[in-house]
């Protein structure tokens, strides 16, 4: 029985880790406070079914809840860990640099979970994505293989990887 990617750790850096206990606590306080107060009014106004503010307000709630489940069961599987050796080698924390087989153009990105990203140009792609897969352990100059999720087979060349400094 194969682990399930929810199960497993996430690397973060203690930035991406601080800035989503900020937000959990935000959505646990204030946000979750202020969406209960509305709900609260909507209900005062009278007749529930024909009161788009409640079903509004509720719908929120819901999504709030959601993000804040998400957000304890990825900081309980966070690892959160200093920079990635410069070394060469592909793991999460590090921006890996490939170029697919036939082609000359490069593709950046980070190698982690997208809570890292900060809103720059920089992509994220997951370890436990196929492709994540494949590279996580090559080296630089090395060339992996792995099936995306279309069934074709994709050939890639670890151009370079550098621990990420976001």
């Amino acid at each position: 029985m194969t682990q399930s990617p929810q199960q497993d750790k996430i690397w973060l850096t203690q930035s991406a880790y601080d800035k989503l206990v900020a937000e959990l606590e935000n959505l646990k306080g204030p946000v979750r406070q202020e969406v209960i107060e509305r709900i609260s009014a909507a209900r005062d106004e009278g007749d529930l079914k024909e009161n788009g503010g409640y079903h509004a307000a509720r719908e929120e709630q819901g999504r709030i809840e959601g993000r804040i489940l998400q957000l304890e069961d990825m900081l309980r599987r966070a690892e959160v860990g200093e920079t990635p050796a410069d070394d060469g080698v592909v793991e999460p924390g590090m921006v890996v640099t490939i170029r697919f087989a036939g082609d000359d153009d490069t593709e950046t990105f980070l190698l982690g979970t997208r809570a890292v990203e900060d809103g720059g140009d920089l992509t994220v792609y997951s370890p436990d994505s196929p492709m994540g897969t494949a590279i996580n352990g090559a080296k630089r100059g090395d060339s992996v293989s792995y099936t995306a999720p279309n069934g074709k087979a994709i050939e890639v060349e670890i151009v370079d990887a550098v621990p990420y400094t976001g």
